[in-house]
C-alpha cells in the first residue's frame, strides 16, 4: 500500500517513543514485541507496542504510556510558543520538525539539545505540575509535538530535552519515583512569576500525584533521561 503524505508525518509523530527507541513501520492493528535493558537504571520488564490510525501504547516496567494524535483545530497547551524552527507552531508539527528544534517563547529563543547530548541528562530542581484550566474545560489541547493533552496521564513538558523522549522523576522529599513522557515545553516564566521559569519540569496533575506533591505544587526532583537498549 502506498504511503501518503499525511500519514507518514502521523507516523513519525506517533512512533518516536525515546532516545533510542525508533520504529520505522506501524501498521493498523499490529502489536509489536520486544525485550529491553534499561541502561544505568533499574526498570526490567517487557515492552511492546500496539499501534493503530491515531494510537500508539507503549509499557516501560509498571509505567503505560497511550500516545494519542491531537486534532489540529485543539488549542496549544502553550499559546505563549510563538515559532519552531522558524514556523508556525502548528505547521512545525504538521511537518514533523519538532523534535529538537530551536522555538521562540516572547522573544527569547529556546535551543533544545539533541538526543545525543540528552543520553547523558541529569539534573535535579524545582519540579511544578500543570493543566489544572486544561482538566476544568471541555474539549482537548495539544502538546507542543502534536500530541493529545492528558492531565492524568505521566507526560511532562521540559524547555530542553528532546521530544518525545522518556525520564525518571524522583521527588526527593518523599523518595517516590516514576517514568514520565517528555511531550510538551515549559516551564517558562510568566508575568506574575518570573521564577516559575527557573524550574526544571511541570509535570501532570496525575504525574504529580504519583510524586506526591499536587497539593503542595512544587517539590524538589531529580530528573534522568532513561536510555533504552532493544534486546533480541
Amino acid at each position: 500500500m502506498t504511503e501518503t503524505k499525511s500519514s507518514r508525518l502521523t507516523r513519525t509523530r506517533l512512533i518516536s517513543l525515546s532516545v533510542f527507541l525508533i520504529f520505522s513501520l506501524l501498521l493498523s492493528g499490529c502489536v509489536l514485541k520486544t525485550s529491553y535493558d534499561i541502561v544505568a537504571g533499574t526498570v526490567k520488564g517487557a515492552y511492546y507496542v500496539a499501534t493503530g490510525t491515531v494510537k500508539t501504547v507503549y509499557k516501560i516496567g509498571q509505567f503505560t504510556f497511550e500516545v494519542v494524535q491531537a486534532p489540529f483545530n485543539w488549542p496549544l497547551t502553550r499559546d505563549e510558543i510563538e515559532t519552531i524552527d522558524g514556523l508556525p507552531v502548528k505547521e512545525a508539527i504538521r511537518q514533523g520538525r519538532v523534535k529538537w528544534a530551536p522555538y521562540v517563547v516572547h522573544g527569547r529563543r529556546y535551543v533544545p539539545m539533541s538526543s545525543r547530548q540528552a543520553q547523558r541528562y541529569e539534573a535535579t530542581g524545582i519540579a511544578s505540575w500543570y493543566g489544572e484550566e486544561t482538566r476544568r474545560k471541555k474539549g482537548g489541547h495539544m502538546t507542543a509535538n502534536g500530541e493529545a493533552f492528558n492531565p492524568n496521564a505521566l507526560t511532562a513538558a521540559h524547555k530542553y530535552l528532546p521530544l518525545p523522549i522518556n525520564v525518571r522523576v524522583t521527588n526527593l522529599e518523599n523518595g517516590r519515583s516514576i517514568i514520565v513522557r517528555v511531550n510538551d515545553r515549559g516551564p517558562f516564566p510568566s508575568a506574575n512569576n518570573p521564577n516559575s521559569g527557573k524550574r526544571i519540569i511541570d509535570l501532570t496533575y496525575g504525574a504529580a500525584k504519583r510524586l506526591g506533591f499536587h497539593k503542595k505544587g512544587l517539590a524538589r526532583v531529580r530528573v534522568k533521561v532513561i536510555p533504552v537498549k532493544m534486546g533480541t
